[in-house]
C-alpha cells in the first residue's frame, strides 16, 4: 500500500490513525514530495497536510521549490482542517517575494473563514507575511485592530499573543 492510499483510508479524526501514518512513512526519502503533492489532492488533503506540519514540528525543512509549489495553490484548499494546518505550518515556510501574493490572497480569504481557529491563525500569517515583508505591516496593523473589536475572544486571544512580541 502507499501512503496515499493509507491516507484515504484514515477516518479522518483519530490521531493514532494519522499518527501511524506518519510513522510508517516519515523517513521515506521521498516523504515531503509525496505529502505535498497529497496537500492538494482532495482526498488526502487532510490527512497530507496533517502529516506536513508534523515533519515540519519534528525539525525538517521543505526545500524552497517545495515551498514554491505550497504558496500558489494555497487558495485551492477545500477543508478547513487542511487550512488550518497549513496556516499553523506557515512558521516553518520562508514566504518569498514572488509568493507573498499568493499568501496575502488566501489570509485575506481566510480572515472570513467561518472557523475561528483558522481565522485566528489567519492572523498569525499576516504577523509572519507582514514580518517578512514590510509592505504588509499598516494592513495587517488594521486587521488587529479590527479584530480586537470583532472577533471571537479565541482570535483576540492569539493577536494578543502576537502582540506580546513586541509586533
Amino acid at each position: 500500500m502507499t501512503i496515499e492510499h493509507h491516507i484515504t483510508l484514515w477516518d479522518g479524526k483519530s490521531a493514532a490513525g494519522i499518527k501511524a501514518v506518519f510513522d510508517a512513512y516519515h523517513a521515506d526519502a521521498d516523504f515531503s514530495d509525496k505529502i505535498v503533492s497529497l496537500s492538494f489532492t482532495p482526498s488526502c488533503e487532510i490527512g497530507a497536510t496533517w502529516l506536513l506540519k508534523a515533519w515540519l514540528e519534528a525539525g525538517n525543512r521543505l526545500t524552497a521549490r517545495q515551498i514554491a509549489k505550497i504558496y500558489p495553490a494555497l487558495n485551492h484548499l477545500q477543508h478547513w482542517q487542511a487550512k488550518l494546518h497549513l496556516l499553523q505550518s506557515m512558521s516553518y515556510m520562508p514566504i518569498s517575494e514572488a509568493d507573498s501574493i499568493h499568501v496575502y490572497h488566501f489570509l485575506r480569504l481566510t480572515l472570513t473563514d467561518q472557523n475561528k481557529f483558522v481565522r485566528a491563525w489567519a492572523y498569525h500569517g499576516f504577523y509572519l507575511l507582514s514580518s517578512q515583508h514590510s509592505k504588509y505591516l499598516n494592513e495587517t496593523k488594521q486587521y488587529f485592530q479590527m479584530a480586537l473589536r470583532d472577533e471571537a475572544p479565541s482570535v483576540k486571544a492569539r493577536i494578543r499573543n502576537i502582540s506580546k512580541t513586541g509586533f
